[in-house]
């Protein structure tokens, strides 16, 4: 009963967080989701979800499922889901993403492409073809 080992290999629920005070410069890769309020220079790349808080600032290259964004991005952005900005988050550079949430009071300063409607667009003009 108390022997049994657990296969914990898939686990996903970790979280990572930079602290306000922190600064850290070059790259990381987990599964787990990123909460960051103080500031990173390099590339992060999860599976997970990454935060930027209001004191947050990420220089580089996010790589990730979702994304919430309340503090300062510059550099390029690929999310594979959800881009949510809040009304103070500054984003600069490029983005690719399937959905996008801005509020009001957001700084949306990028070239943007999404996943989704190119999909979509591919996936019609093979049925129109195909038809004609």
């Amino acid at each position: 009963m108390f022997s049994e080992k657990k296969n914990n290999s898939n686990f996903t629920g970790e979280r990572n967080i930079i602290g306000i005070n922190t600064s850290l410069i070059g790259d990381i890769k987990s599964d787990g989701d990123f909460r960051i309020d103080g500031k990173i220079e390099g590339t992060i790349t999860t599976k997970g979800r990454v935060v930027i808080g209001k004191e947050g600032t990420v220089i580089g290259t996010i790589e990730c499922t979702n994304a919430d964004i309340e503090g300062i991005f510059s550099g390029k952005l690929i999310v594979d889901q959800l881009l949510s900005l809040k009304e103070d988050a500054t984003i600069n550079g490029d983005v690719i993403l399937g959905k996008l949430s801005v509020e009001p009071g957001a700084n949306f300063n990028a070239t943007c492409s999404m996943k989704g409607a190119v999909k979509k667009m591919n996936d019609e003009e093979s049925r129109t073809q195909k038809t004609a």
